[in-house]
């Protein structure tokens, strides 16, 4: 089973719900009816039209916002947020939705076909917030590697591409531990970490490579059980031949399905490499080291897009027994 099909059938077990805050957008009307009609999710819609099967929400007029606003005022009253400025505040579909999400009136939000990204980004970590184990929210692409000519078949983690611009070492090994726990919760799979260089165990020397070393280190320290290498160059990380001659001591037993880049410059670069001119497929950027699961869109997304991240929306608010049941099913199904 290739790993979106995998995403989507785990979807349909959780039967979660979503909020779609742009429902006047067709793009995101068109994924509601398609997460509705194909089981993917429960859905309700902020605004847009009226469909069957499918909650829908006024931001500008919900009978609970007076409700709504009092929380962000009370959430924000230290920073001066006054109770008239929250209820404005609180009509916008962004927020809102996320404060939803945050009582626990939805499991995910996916927004960003019409708001930037600044907007949907600035909602999540005011209203959800980070998660108490979370060192820094980030964020990763999906890395699907699915052709018929592809030289490798499955999933992959690529983070962080699209958030946080130049980690320091703790927050790089904060990254790196949230990709790993988004391996296991969106691939189902061990994850393999490779910190990502242009060094491979010590072959070169440079100041930016204390900060991946200091991170590896810290890595190890907080999951000692962790598969993870670096730094290390991409071709040595991915061929096990490569790997065995420039870094023979490396305690990776496979090809890694999670890659840490150094900085968002490589990261960004890497991932629209791999997709133009290797063929990838990327989902993302998905949020991580939310609270709660909130993610973001390009504003140029596609229906499709919307609905896969909806999907993966769904599969973050898995709780830690939902992880054991369903990667026991589908470790029967394989």
């Amino acid at each position: 089973m290739k790993p979106l099909e995998r995403i989507f059938e785990t979807a349909r077990q959780l039967n979660r719900h979503i909020i779609l805050p742009e429902g006047g957008d067709p793009r995101v009307a068109e994924a509601a009816r398609q997460l509705a009609g194909t089981g993917l999710a429960r859905v309700t819609l902020m605004g847009g039209p009226d469909l069957p099967g499918i909650g829908r929400i006024d931001p500008q007029d919900a009978p609970d916002l007076p409700d709504l606003a009092d929380h962000w005022h009370r959430m924000r009253a230290a920073k001066g947020m006054t109770a008239e400025r929250a209820l404005d505040e609180m009509r916008d579909p962004i927020r809102q939705a996320a404060m939803r999400v945050r009582l626990g009136q939805a499991d995910g939000t996916v927004g960003g076909a019409v708001a930037t990204t600044a907007e949907t980004v600035r909602a999540a970590l005011q209203v959800i917030g980070r998660a108490p184990d979370a060192g820094i929210v980030s964020s990763f692409f999906l890395m699907l590697s699915c052709g018929p000519a592809a030289p490798i078949r499955g999933g992959m983690i690529f983070a962080d591409c699209g958030l946080v611009i130049a980690p320091d070492a703790r927050e790089l090994a904060a990254i790196a531990l949230s990709a790993a726990a988004s391996c296991r919760r969106i691939l189902a799979e061990t994850p393999r970490l490779a910190l990502l260089s242009f060094s491979t165990a010590g072959s070169a020397e440079h100041p930016s490579l204390a900060r991946t070393r200091e991170a590896l280190a810290l890595i190890r320290a907080a999951a000692p059980d962790l598969e993870v290498e670096g730094e290390i160059q991409f071709d040595a990380a991915l061929d096990e031949a490569i790997r065995a001659r420039k870094a023979p001591g490396s305690r990776l037993t496979g090809r890694p399905n999670v890659f840490v880049f150094p900085d968002l410059a490589s990261g960004n670069i890497g991932y629209k490499i791999a997709e133009r001119l290797g063929g990838l497929t990327a989902i993302g950027p998905i949020l991580q080291g939310l609270a709660r699961p909130a993610n973001d869109l390009s504003r140029g997304c596609s229906t499709e897009d919307i609905v896969a991240a909806a999907a993966i929306t769904a599969l973050q608010a898995r709780t830690a027994e939902e992880n054991e049941t369903v990667a026991a099913a589908i470790g029967k199904g394989a």
